[in-house]
């Protein structure tokens, strides 16, 4: 894994599957704070979730690879893969700066839903001075709650408008606030209609359907 220069967007999940609002959240943090990478890290077991995911990590790695290929600066990559466990996003940063990247390089992507959880993360608060936190607002949730659901951080908060972040910058890390009209979808929603073979158009991205097909994932 080699560092590029410049700022670097990072998008960790499950990913089963990669879907539509996935990409375009990446997408509005992108042009939001003007990423020149985003990197899409497949979780090998996401922490927050009791159930093991029902697609491969091999799977789950090659949708998100052909998600993100029409997309320039966009890259998956198999950080977490290289780790059985939890995949820890504190542990994750940690590997980046091992391998080069600055904590002010670095922009972690999240939505609001997440975000709302962080003090329920592992290492916090210590996980927020690892890299800058960038909140997309998520469909029907609005940023403005944030402030009221997560009170000890609005220090670090800055709403981010037509590009330009509020306020000065304060030092260490930040926690920028995107508001974005992302699509309503799930992955639970997409596994349900892949279940029954129904069609996945406008979900996920054409190869990514193509590929849910021609292996069948997520059918009964």
């Amino acid at each position: 894994m080699t560092p590029a220069s410049g700022r670097t967007g990072v998008l960790g999940g499950t990913f089963d599957p990669i879907h539509e609002g996935h990409v375009a959240a990446a997408e509005a943090a992108r042009k939001a704070l003007a990423l020149d990478q985003v990197l899409f890290i497949p979780s090998y077991r996401p922490p927050h979730r009791a159930a093991e995911p029902h697609a491969s990590a091999f799977h789950r790695f090659a949708m998100v690879s052909l998600a993100v290929a029409p997309h320039p600066g966009f890259m998956a990559s198999d950080v977490e893969l290289e780790r059985p466990g939890p995949s820890y996003t504190a542990d994750t940063l940690r590997r980046l700066h091992e391998a080069g990247y600055e904590a002010s390089q670095l922009f972690f992507i999240l939505g609001t839903d997440a975000f709302a959880e962080i003090a329920t993360w592992r290492d916090y608060p210590a996980v927020l001075d690892l890299a800058h936190f960038v909140v997309v607002a998520r469909p029907g949730q609005a940023l403005g709650l944030m402030r009221d659901r997560v009170q000890d951080l609005v220090a670090r908060m800055r709403l981010v408008a037509d590009g330009v972040p509020e306020g000065a910058a304060g030092p260490g890390c930040a926690v920028f606030l995107v508001n974005a009209g992302t699509p309503d979808v799930s992955s639970t929603e997409i596994r349900e209609r892949a279940a029954r073979g129904a069609p996945l158009a406008g979900l996920v991205a054409p190869d990514v359907e193509r590929h849910i097909g021609r292996h069948r994932l997520y059918r009964r």
